[in-house]
């Protein structure tokens, strides 16, 4: 598989000679696998005057970046969706999908270390004038007909057992490098195995919906297990209303916390199979 890009294109808490917001494009790899080094992720940016904000100037950039790099990713990830259009559009005309998504730990952990670091140290510093992204997530969807009814448990594994994720066999599937999110080796990461015979269509399904995060929904009765997908989407995977399956949801849920908010979503067969259709570690964050 290619290499997989994640974009940030959006005015920075800095104020440039003419008092005008200064803007800026970060573009970092996303690590896709679990023995991924941080430190040989591609990064670039570049600083760009509120006057010039368009899709052609943010091409260009994106030109220089893959010069850069000396490689072309496959596919673009962003999270904000009020750029939508000028990044989806600066992409097509490079020829590479642009995807909104959450999935853009590498970048979210960037972003926090220039908010801290390098942007305080620049001329026309202004603190705390970029708001947090506020996404509205939408109702969650019903899963298509044919991936309805399948049977899930809560499971949970050691960081040092995910350590180890390189070794299996999975179809399909992402991970991320516990350096990323601090991590030590002892920490139980919980997890939510699907069972179904149909295993493989669910799992490749899956594979393209920008996998975000599992979560146990309480806003609405009954609670729901819902998986959090793209940049605002979410899918329906079960209505909880047996007390015991709900106190283990609960349980779920103080897990993640206590991991970091780490966790993985896992698709196979049968609870005898020694194969994953599918395996995603996901870690649910906040967008800065």
């Amino acid at each position: 598989m290619g290499s997989i890009w994640e974009i940030d294109f959006y005015s920075r808490p800095v104020l440039d000679s003419n008092n005008k917001k200064l803007w800026e494009v970060l573009v970092c790899e996303s690590p896709l696998t679990i023995d991924t080094e941080l430190d040989s992720l591609f990064k670039y940016s570049e600083y760009c005057s509120s006057s010039q904000v368009n899709s052609a100037w943010l091409k260009a950039a994106l030109e220089s970046a893959i010069e850069q790099a000396g490689t072309t990713p496959v596919k673009f990830r962003f999270f904000r969706i009020p750029m939508n259009n000028m990044i989806t559009k600066a992409c097509q005309e490079l020829g590479i999908p642009a995807q909104p998504s959450r999935r853009t730990l590498a970048l979210n952990q960037w972003l926090q270390q220039r908010n801290k670091e390098v942007y305080p140290q620049e001329t026309g510093y202004q603190a705390a004038t970029n708001p947090s992204v506020r996404v509205q997530i939408s109702d969650p969807q019903r899963l298509p007909d044919a991936l309805i009814g399948q049977k899930w448990i809560v499971t949970s594994l050691t960081a040092s057992d995910l350590a180890q994720m390189s070794q299996w066999d999975i179809s399909f599937g992402e991970a991320f490098p516990l350096a990323l999110s601090n991590l030590t080796l002892d920490t139980i990461v919980p997890g939510i195995i699907i069972y179904s015979p149909r295993a493989i269509p669910l799992a490749g399904w899956m594979s393209g919906l920008e996998i975000a995060a599992l979560k146990v929904d309480t806003r609405l009765t009954p609670t729901r297990l819902v998986l959090e997908t793209g940049a605002s989407d979410s899918w329906l995977l079960a209505n909880i209303t047996n007390p015991q399956t709900l106190q283990t949801a609960q349980e779920f849920e103080q897990a993640k916390q206590n991991a970091n908010q780490v966790h993985f979503i896992a698709v196979q067969s049968s609870p005898e199979s020694e194969v994953f259709a599918g395996f995603w570690l996901l870690q649910e964050i906040n967008l800065p």
